[in-house]
């Protein structure tokens, strides 16, 4: 019988764990030489798992109210296409009627559009006119996009929106950044200023292109007709450890316990028995580095949690 992933996860935790454990085992995290710190952090979750679950998009422009509107065109079996950007989280699950939908997106084509390009160049602080717009004066649609590049500069493009600019420019495809200042060519050839003292400040230059855009195409899978069907499905896909006080060994159980009432708990490898059988309890075993956004049922209650592996100081 081939494995399940996570009869696997817990095969490669058993092993990972003996090693930090010390004991006899020897190699990379022997118990002379090991320097890592683990520290466990669970923070408790004020809602049901199936509250927890459910999106709901913000109230605000930029992200909101494209996601609001492709929601009512899909639900409960429409489709709603949008050119370069997606405006929902895919596999995000909502309500409607009553009954449970997870949201999904397919690429159905690509169209050309002419879009409004944005780049920006660097300003010297002697050259930084008296008009410079400050940027946290700006609304949230423009100040977003201008810090993006103002970020790409700065890095060189090793920065974690990178993969938002198109060469070294930002093209403005949601609503809200089409009807800003931006958009609207206002703030072409405006100098703005990332800090009241004139320091970062940059030119921008608005341009117009017809450019080839990705269609992307978001729907709506039923996957649960009652509250009850969908607290199964959340189960089975969202919560990664379902655990009970009488499950866990005495001394995972009053580890668990100690670090939810603190809110973490951290140790030096090698690590003693009762941080090891939490960590397995909780399929953590095989974290290198990091694992975080995990989430958990403990008695009755929902919690987040994650493990972070450092160097010990």
């Amino acid at each position: 019988m081939v494995p399940s992933r996570r009869q696997l996860l817990h095969v490669t935790g058993a092993v990972s764990l003996t090693a930090l454990a010390g004991c006899s085992t020897t190699g990379l995290l022997d118990t002379e030489e090991t320097t890592e710190e683990y520290t466990l952090h669970i923070d408790a979750i004020n809602a049901s798992p199936t509250e927890y679950a459910l999106y709901e998009p913000d109230d605000d422009a930029l992200f909101g109210a494209p996601a609001r509107t492709a929601l009512q065109a899909i639900v409960p079996e429409g489709r709603h296409t949008t050119y370069g950007y997606k405006p929902l989280p895919s596999d995000a699950y909502v309500e409607h009627d009553g009954s449970y939908f997870q949201t999904k997106h397919v690429v159905t084509g690509q169209k050309r559009l002419e879009r409004s390009l944005i780049h920006v160049t660097p300003v010297p602080e002697e050259n930084v006119p008296e008009d410079a717009i400050l940027i946290d004066t700006l609304d949230r649609p423009a100040a977003r996009v201008l810090k993006i590049l103002h970020s790409y500069t700065q890095t060189g493009g090793r920065t974690s929106t990178a993969e938002l600019v198109r060469g070294d420019q930002y093209v403005l495809r949601r609503p809200a950044e089409q009807e800003s200042r931006l958009g609207t060519g206002e703030l072409d050839g405006q100098v703005f200023t990332m800090t009241e003292d004139g320091t970062w400040a940059y030119r921008v230059h608005v341009t117009t292109e017809q450019i080839i855009e990705t269609a992307y195409t978001a729907l709506a899978v039923n996957v649960a007709s009652s509250r009850q069907e969908f607290r199964e499905v959340v189960f089975g896909s969202r919560i990664d450890a379902t655990l009970t006080p009488d499950e866990l060994p005495a001394n995972a159980r009053d580890r668990l316990e100690q670090t939810i009432n603190r809110g973490s708990s951290s140790e030096t490898a090698p690590l003693p028995d009762s941080f090891v059988a939490l960590l397995k309890a909780l399929h953590l075993g095989a974290v290198n580095t990091a694992e975080n956004g995990k989430l958990l049922w403990y008695d009755d209650a929902l919690y987040r949690y994650g493990l972070y592996v450092n160097d010990a100081s």
